[in-house]
């Protein structure tokens, strides 16, 4: 007599109809099984989006670990949801002939709505949200959550455009709408391995390991397989705004890998067409292309689920430095004003008189984007911030005298200059307090504007545990598009903190005036929580 196959899936009509097909192509081949219903993390937790529950694995965790437990012998999955690492000691048995892999708008009315400046869209997937806001920039959308029938009903109740869903989940509880209550999205890359239906099971356990990879249908094992290379290669996880694409056809395969920005902004994709027979490498070098063009600094911009705290940087920063953050802390970067040199003519600094002032890294960049070293001939240079001395002796010259404020610095300056005049490289954003005390103190400033600050606002979808701060600029962008919630708030310098002082309550500045201090006042706060 031929064992009873347990088989444990998630309780949603989509999920038992997943168990079911198993369960009947086992009987087909003679097997007796069992269903086993065992929800997981994302089927309680309806009121955020996945990739804000932190946790990886939110639907797949309490079936592995009832399969580790001998609870069940099989656990079956919609491939997509799937981490790209199984857990230690559990297989990929066999994947099933892959359904329809594309999403679809179900509608709320009719699509007449697309002729109006603004919508509204439903969707609890970060990869569908960062699609659908770089085709509709001026749509709007919100998150939605629950299994299908959920979803749907939400749909209804809510004065939302339309919603967007996996047709192969529709389908298969026979929930699509009719031709004019949906449309099919070609143009949108879906999450690799979608519309896949996965059986894994226990490593150990060889002969039920066999008797599963009857099922496995090898042209889908093929196409998944390097859709979830891709997602891997690239540090992605299952909710990251990630698009893959494989298909077969006359013995070629078709590859289409692409990555967004959270907020649509930004796109990088990769195709190419190669034989069936030589694909082995293909989801690691569309991976690296994309890396290589600025994917990873897209990818920095994605919350890391995998992270216990996420803290959020209104800056980008270099691997170098975030890799200082303690292994629980978890980053995501966006930049939040953008500078932009002014191109400077020659008279600008043949003109300039002996005393020079310099209070910022951007206006010494932006002298070296016009002139020469050899055409910056300044007699003296006051400068605010270490950093910025450095800078400047390493391509300019010699600093006179150096302070940490600006403040301070037009005290010096009022005290000791001898010739009562000075010529102040800023940006159009400059703070008044030098430009003020030395105007009150008889001192000529000749300013030049050699730079400009653009506010570059990004609105935050996630809920962060703490905001890093580099300027007041920086906190001006941000309130632009973001409430001034509880956060902890982290800023470089005392002349930050003064401006987030107006806006936040709970406010931590760094020892010292650097990314690197700022990220270690970071891991000492979240340390001791």
């Amino acid at each position: 007599m031929k064992r009873t196959i347990r088989i444990g899936t998630r309780s949603s009509e989509l999920a038992l109809w997943q168990a079911k097909t198993v369960a009947q192509q086992l009987n087909h081949l003679e097997y007796e099984t069992e269903i086993i219903k065992i929800d997981g993390l994302g089927d309680e937790v309806l009121n955020k989006p996945i990739y804000e529950i932190g946790v990886t694995g939110v639907f797949t965790k309490n079936l592995d670990t009832a399969l580790l437990n001998n609870k069940i012998d099989i656990a079956v999955h919609s491939l997509k949801d799937v981490p790209t690492i199984l857990p230690e000691g559990i297989v990929q048995a066999a994947v099933l002939k892959r359904g329809m892999f594309h999403d679809v708008l179900v509608l709320k009315n009719n699509e007449d709505f697309f002729a109006n400046k603004t919508a509204i869209i439903a969707t609890g997937s970060l990869r569908r949200k960062a699609q659908w806001l770089h085709r509709y920039p001026n749509h709007t959308t919100t998150n939605l959550r629950g299994n299908v029938n959920t979803r749907l009903r939400k749909l209804n109740e809510n004065d939302w455009d339309g919603a967007i869903f996996a047709m192969a989940g529709l389908k298969r509880i026979k929930l699509l709408p009719d031709e004019d209550g949906h449309l099919r999205l070609d143009w949108m890359l879906p999450a690799p391995a979608q519309g896949a239906v996965v059986i894994v099971a226990l490593e150990s356990n060889n002969d039920l390991v066999n008797i599963i990879k009857e099922l496995n249908d090898t042209e889908t094992e093929i196409c998944t397989t390097i859709e979830r290379e891709f997602l891997h290669a690239l540090e992605g996880g299952c909710s990251a705004p990630i698009g893959a694409l494989a298909t077969i056809r006359d013995e070629e395969l078709k590859f289409r890998g692409a990555v967004f920005s959270p907020d649509g902004k930004n796109k990088l994709e990769f195709s190419k067409t190669v034989p069936v027979d030589h694909t082995t490498d293909i989801a690691q070098f569309a991976a690296q292309f994309i890396l290589d063009r600025g994917g990873k600094k897209i990818m920095r911009q994605i919350p890391d689920i995998e992270k216990e705290t996420l803290i959020f940087s209104t800056k980008h920063l270099s691997i170098t430095q975030t890799s200082n953050l303690k292994s629980h802390i978890g980053i995501t970067m966006s930049d939040f004003i953008t500078i932009q040199y002014n191109r400077l003519k020659p008279v600008v600094v043949k003109n300039t008189i002996e005393n020079i002032v310099i209070t910022s890294q951007s206006a010494v960049e932006s002298l070296l984007n016009s002139f020469d070293k050899s055409e910056l001939n300044f007699t003296n240079i006051y400068c605010v911030g270490r950093r910025t001395k450095r800078l400047i002796e390493r391509n300019i010259g010699k600093v006179a005298h150096v302070e940490n404020s600006a403040e301070k610095l037009a005290n010096h300056l009022v005290e000791n200059l001898k010739t009562k005049e000075v010529t102040f490289f800023c940006g159009n954003r400059r703070r008044d307090e030098l430009p003020n005390i030395l105007s009150k103190n008889d001192v000529l400033v000749n300013e030049v504007e050699c730079y400009k600050t653009i506010l570059t606002p990004n609105s935050i979808d996630t809920k962060y545990k703490g905001i890093l701060f580099f300027s007041p600029t920086g906190i001006e962008s941000y309130l632009l598009e973001n409430p001034a919630n509880d956060e902890v708030i982290f800023c470089i310098g005392e002349t930050t903190a003064t401006e987030a002082k107006k806006h936040f309550n709970n406010i931590i500045i760094a020892k010292l005036p650097t990314s690197e201090s700022l990220l270690k006042s970071v891991n000492e706060y979240f340390s001791e929580k």
